[in-house]
């Protein structure tokens, strides 16, 4: 039998079969994925084949087959620094949520996200939430932040999870598609999942007081049918995202903006450091490119990991 991973918590797996049955699944002894050194070899989107085992009541599906990915979104595992965690695979576009405070979104995790999204073919749209709770100075920075981002050709939405402020227009985006939803923990992916598709219900808790940030709500990602066709994957709050398999020569042409100034730097091999006569460098000097979004670049080439943050603006906190 063929189907869909909908669910996994790491030793189980909910499959969708092609005839819309939900069964619960199972891995058979090691599995592998050539070439990936994944925590979880089977990931929230997976394209499997299977077959039903068990004895009376009690069946399951074993999986034998992954069939290859046109996409996936990877990231470092969080305890295991030498594996990665496949977040979900075969996406038609993801959105990351940005939140200015409670918790803050910082540069670091939006650029890392997106050149590994581009690295993977994964279109991505960024959603500015919780505009309804800030102040006039607040709100001026989120419009920088969207600004900056559209200039490189992101498309940015300014929306409120909680009052339904322009989650029709995140609605219409999503209208036929497999979509992914990520962001920081408390960044209110589950109200927003809840404002598209009220009857899912997922449960949201409240932000931590102590440390402005968010309690764990999604502990594994899990796949929605919608009811206007199409498909959401909620996935569990994140605090970093550490960068998987690039090679130093290649980050930058997963930076946009750095990317269509490539081929007019001297050296077809430059990496914008301190090589003369340097397209990026000049365009930084000459306020054309983000200086957040270089230095998120500089500290992705140096393999420097997210162990300090930086505010919107790129300032070292």
């Amino acid at each position: 039998m063929k189907g869909t991973v909908y669910k996994s918590t790491g030793s189980w797996y909910t499959v969708k079969s092609t005839d819309g049955t939900f069964y619960k699944c199972r891995i058979k002894g090691k599995f592998r994925i050539k070439g990936i050194k994944s925590t979880n070899p089977i990931a929230v989107g997976d394209v499997v084949e299977f077959k039903i085992e068990g004895v009376g009541d009690e069946t399951v599906g074993v999986i034998s087959t992954i069939e290859e990915r046109r996409n996936y979104i990877i990231r470092k595992s969080v305890n295991l620094s030498k594996q990665t965690h496949i977040i979900a695979s075969n996406l038609d576009q993801a959105f990351l949520l940005v939140t200015l405070n409670s918790p803050k979104t910082y540069p670091i995790f939006i650029d890392r996200f997106l050149a590994t999204a581009v690295a993977y073919d994964i279109p991505v749209t960024l959603l500015f939430n919780k505009i309804d709770t800030y102040n006039s100075d607040e709100l001026g920075e989120v419009k920088y932040m969207a600004e900056l981002y559209r200039n490189i050709g992101y498309t940015c939405i300014e929306i409120s999870a909680k009052t339904g402020k322009n989650v029709d227009q995140v609605k219409e985006l999503m209208k036929g598609k497999t979509s992914m939803f990520a962001g920081n923990s408390g960044a209110g992916k589950s109200t927003l999942i809840n404002s598209i598709e009220p009857t899912l219900d997922i449960k949201t808790a409240e932000i931590s007081e102590q440390h402005l940030q968010g309690q764990h709500t999604t502990t594994f990602a899990e796949m929605f049918d919608l009811s206007f066709e199409g498909r959401i994957i909620d996935t569990p709050g994140i605090k970093g995202f550490g960068i998987v398999d690039m090679e130093k020569e290649e980050i930058g042409d997963y930076f946009p903006e750095f990317f269509k100034l490539k081929g007019s730097c001297k050296f077809n091999n430059c990496l914008h450091l301190d090589e003369p006569n340097c397209a990026v460098k000049e365009a930084l000097d000459a306020d054309e490119v983000s200086w957040s979004r270089y230095k998120s670049y500089v500290q992705m080439l140096t393999g420097e990991e997210e162990n300090y943050r930086t505010d919107l603006f790129g300032e070292k906190k």
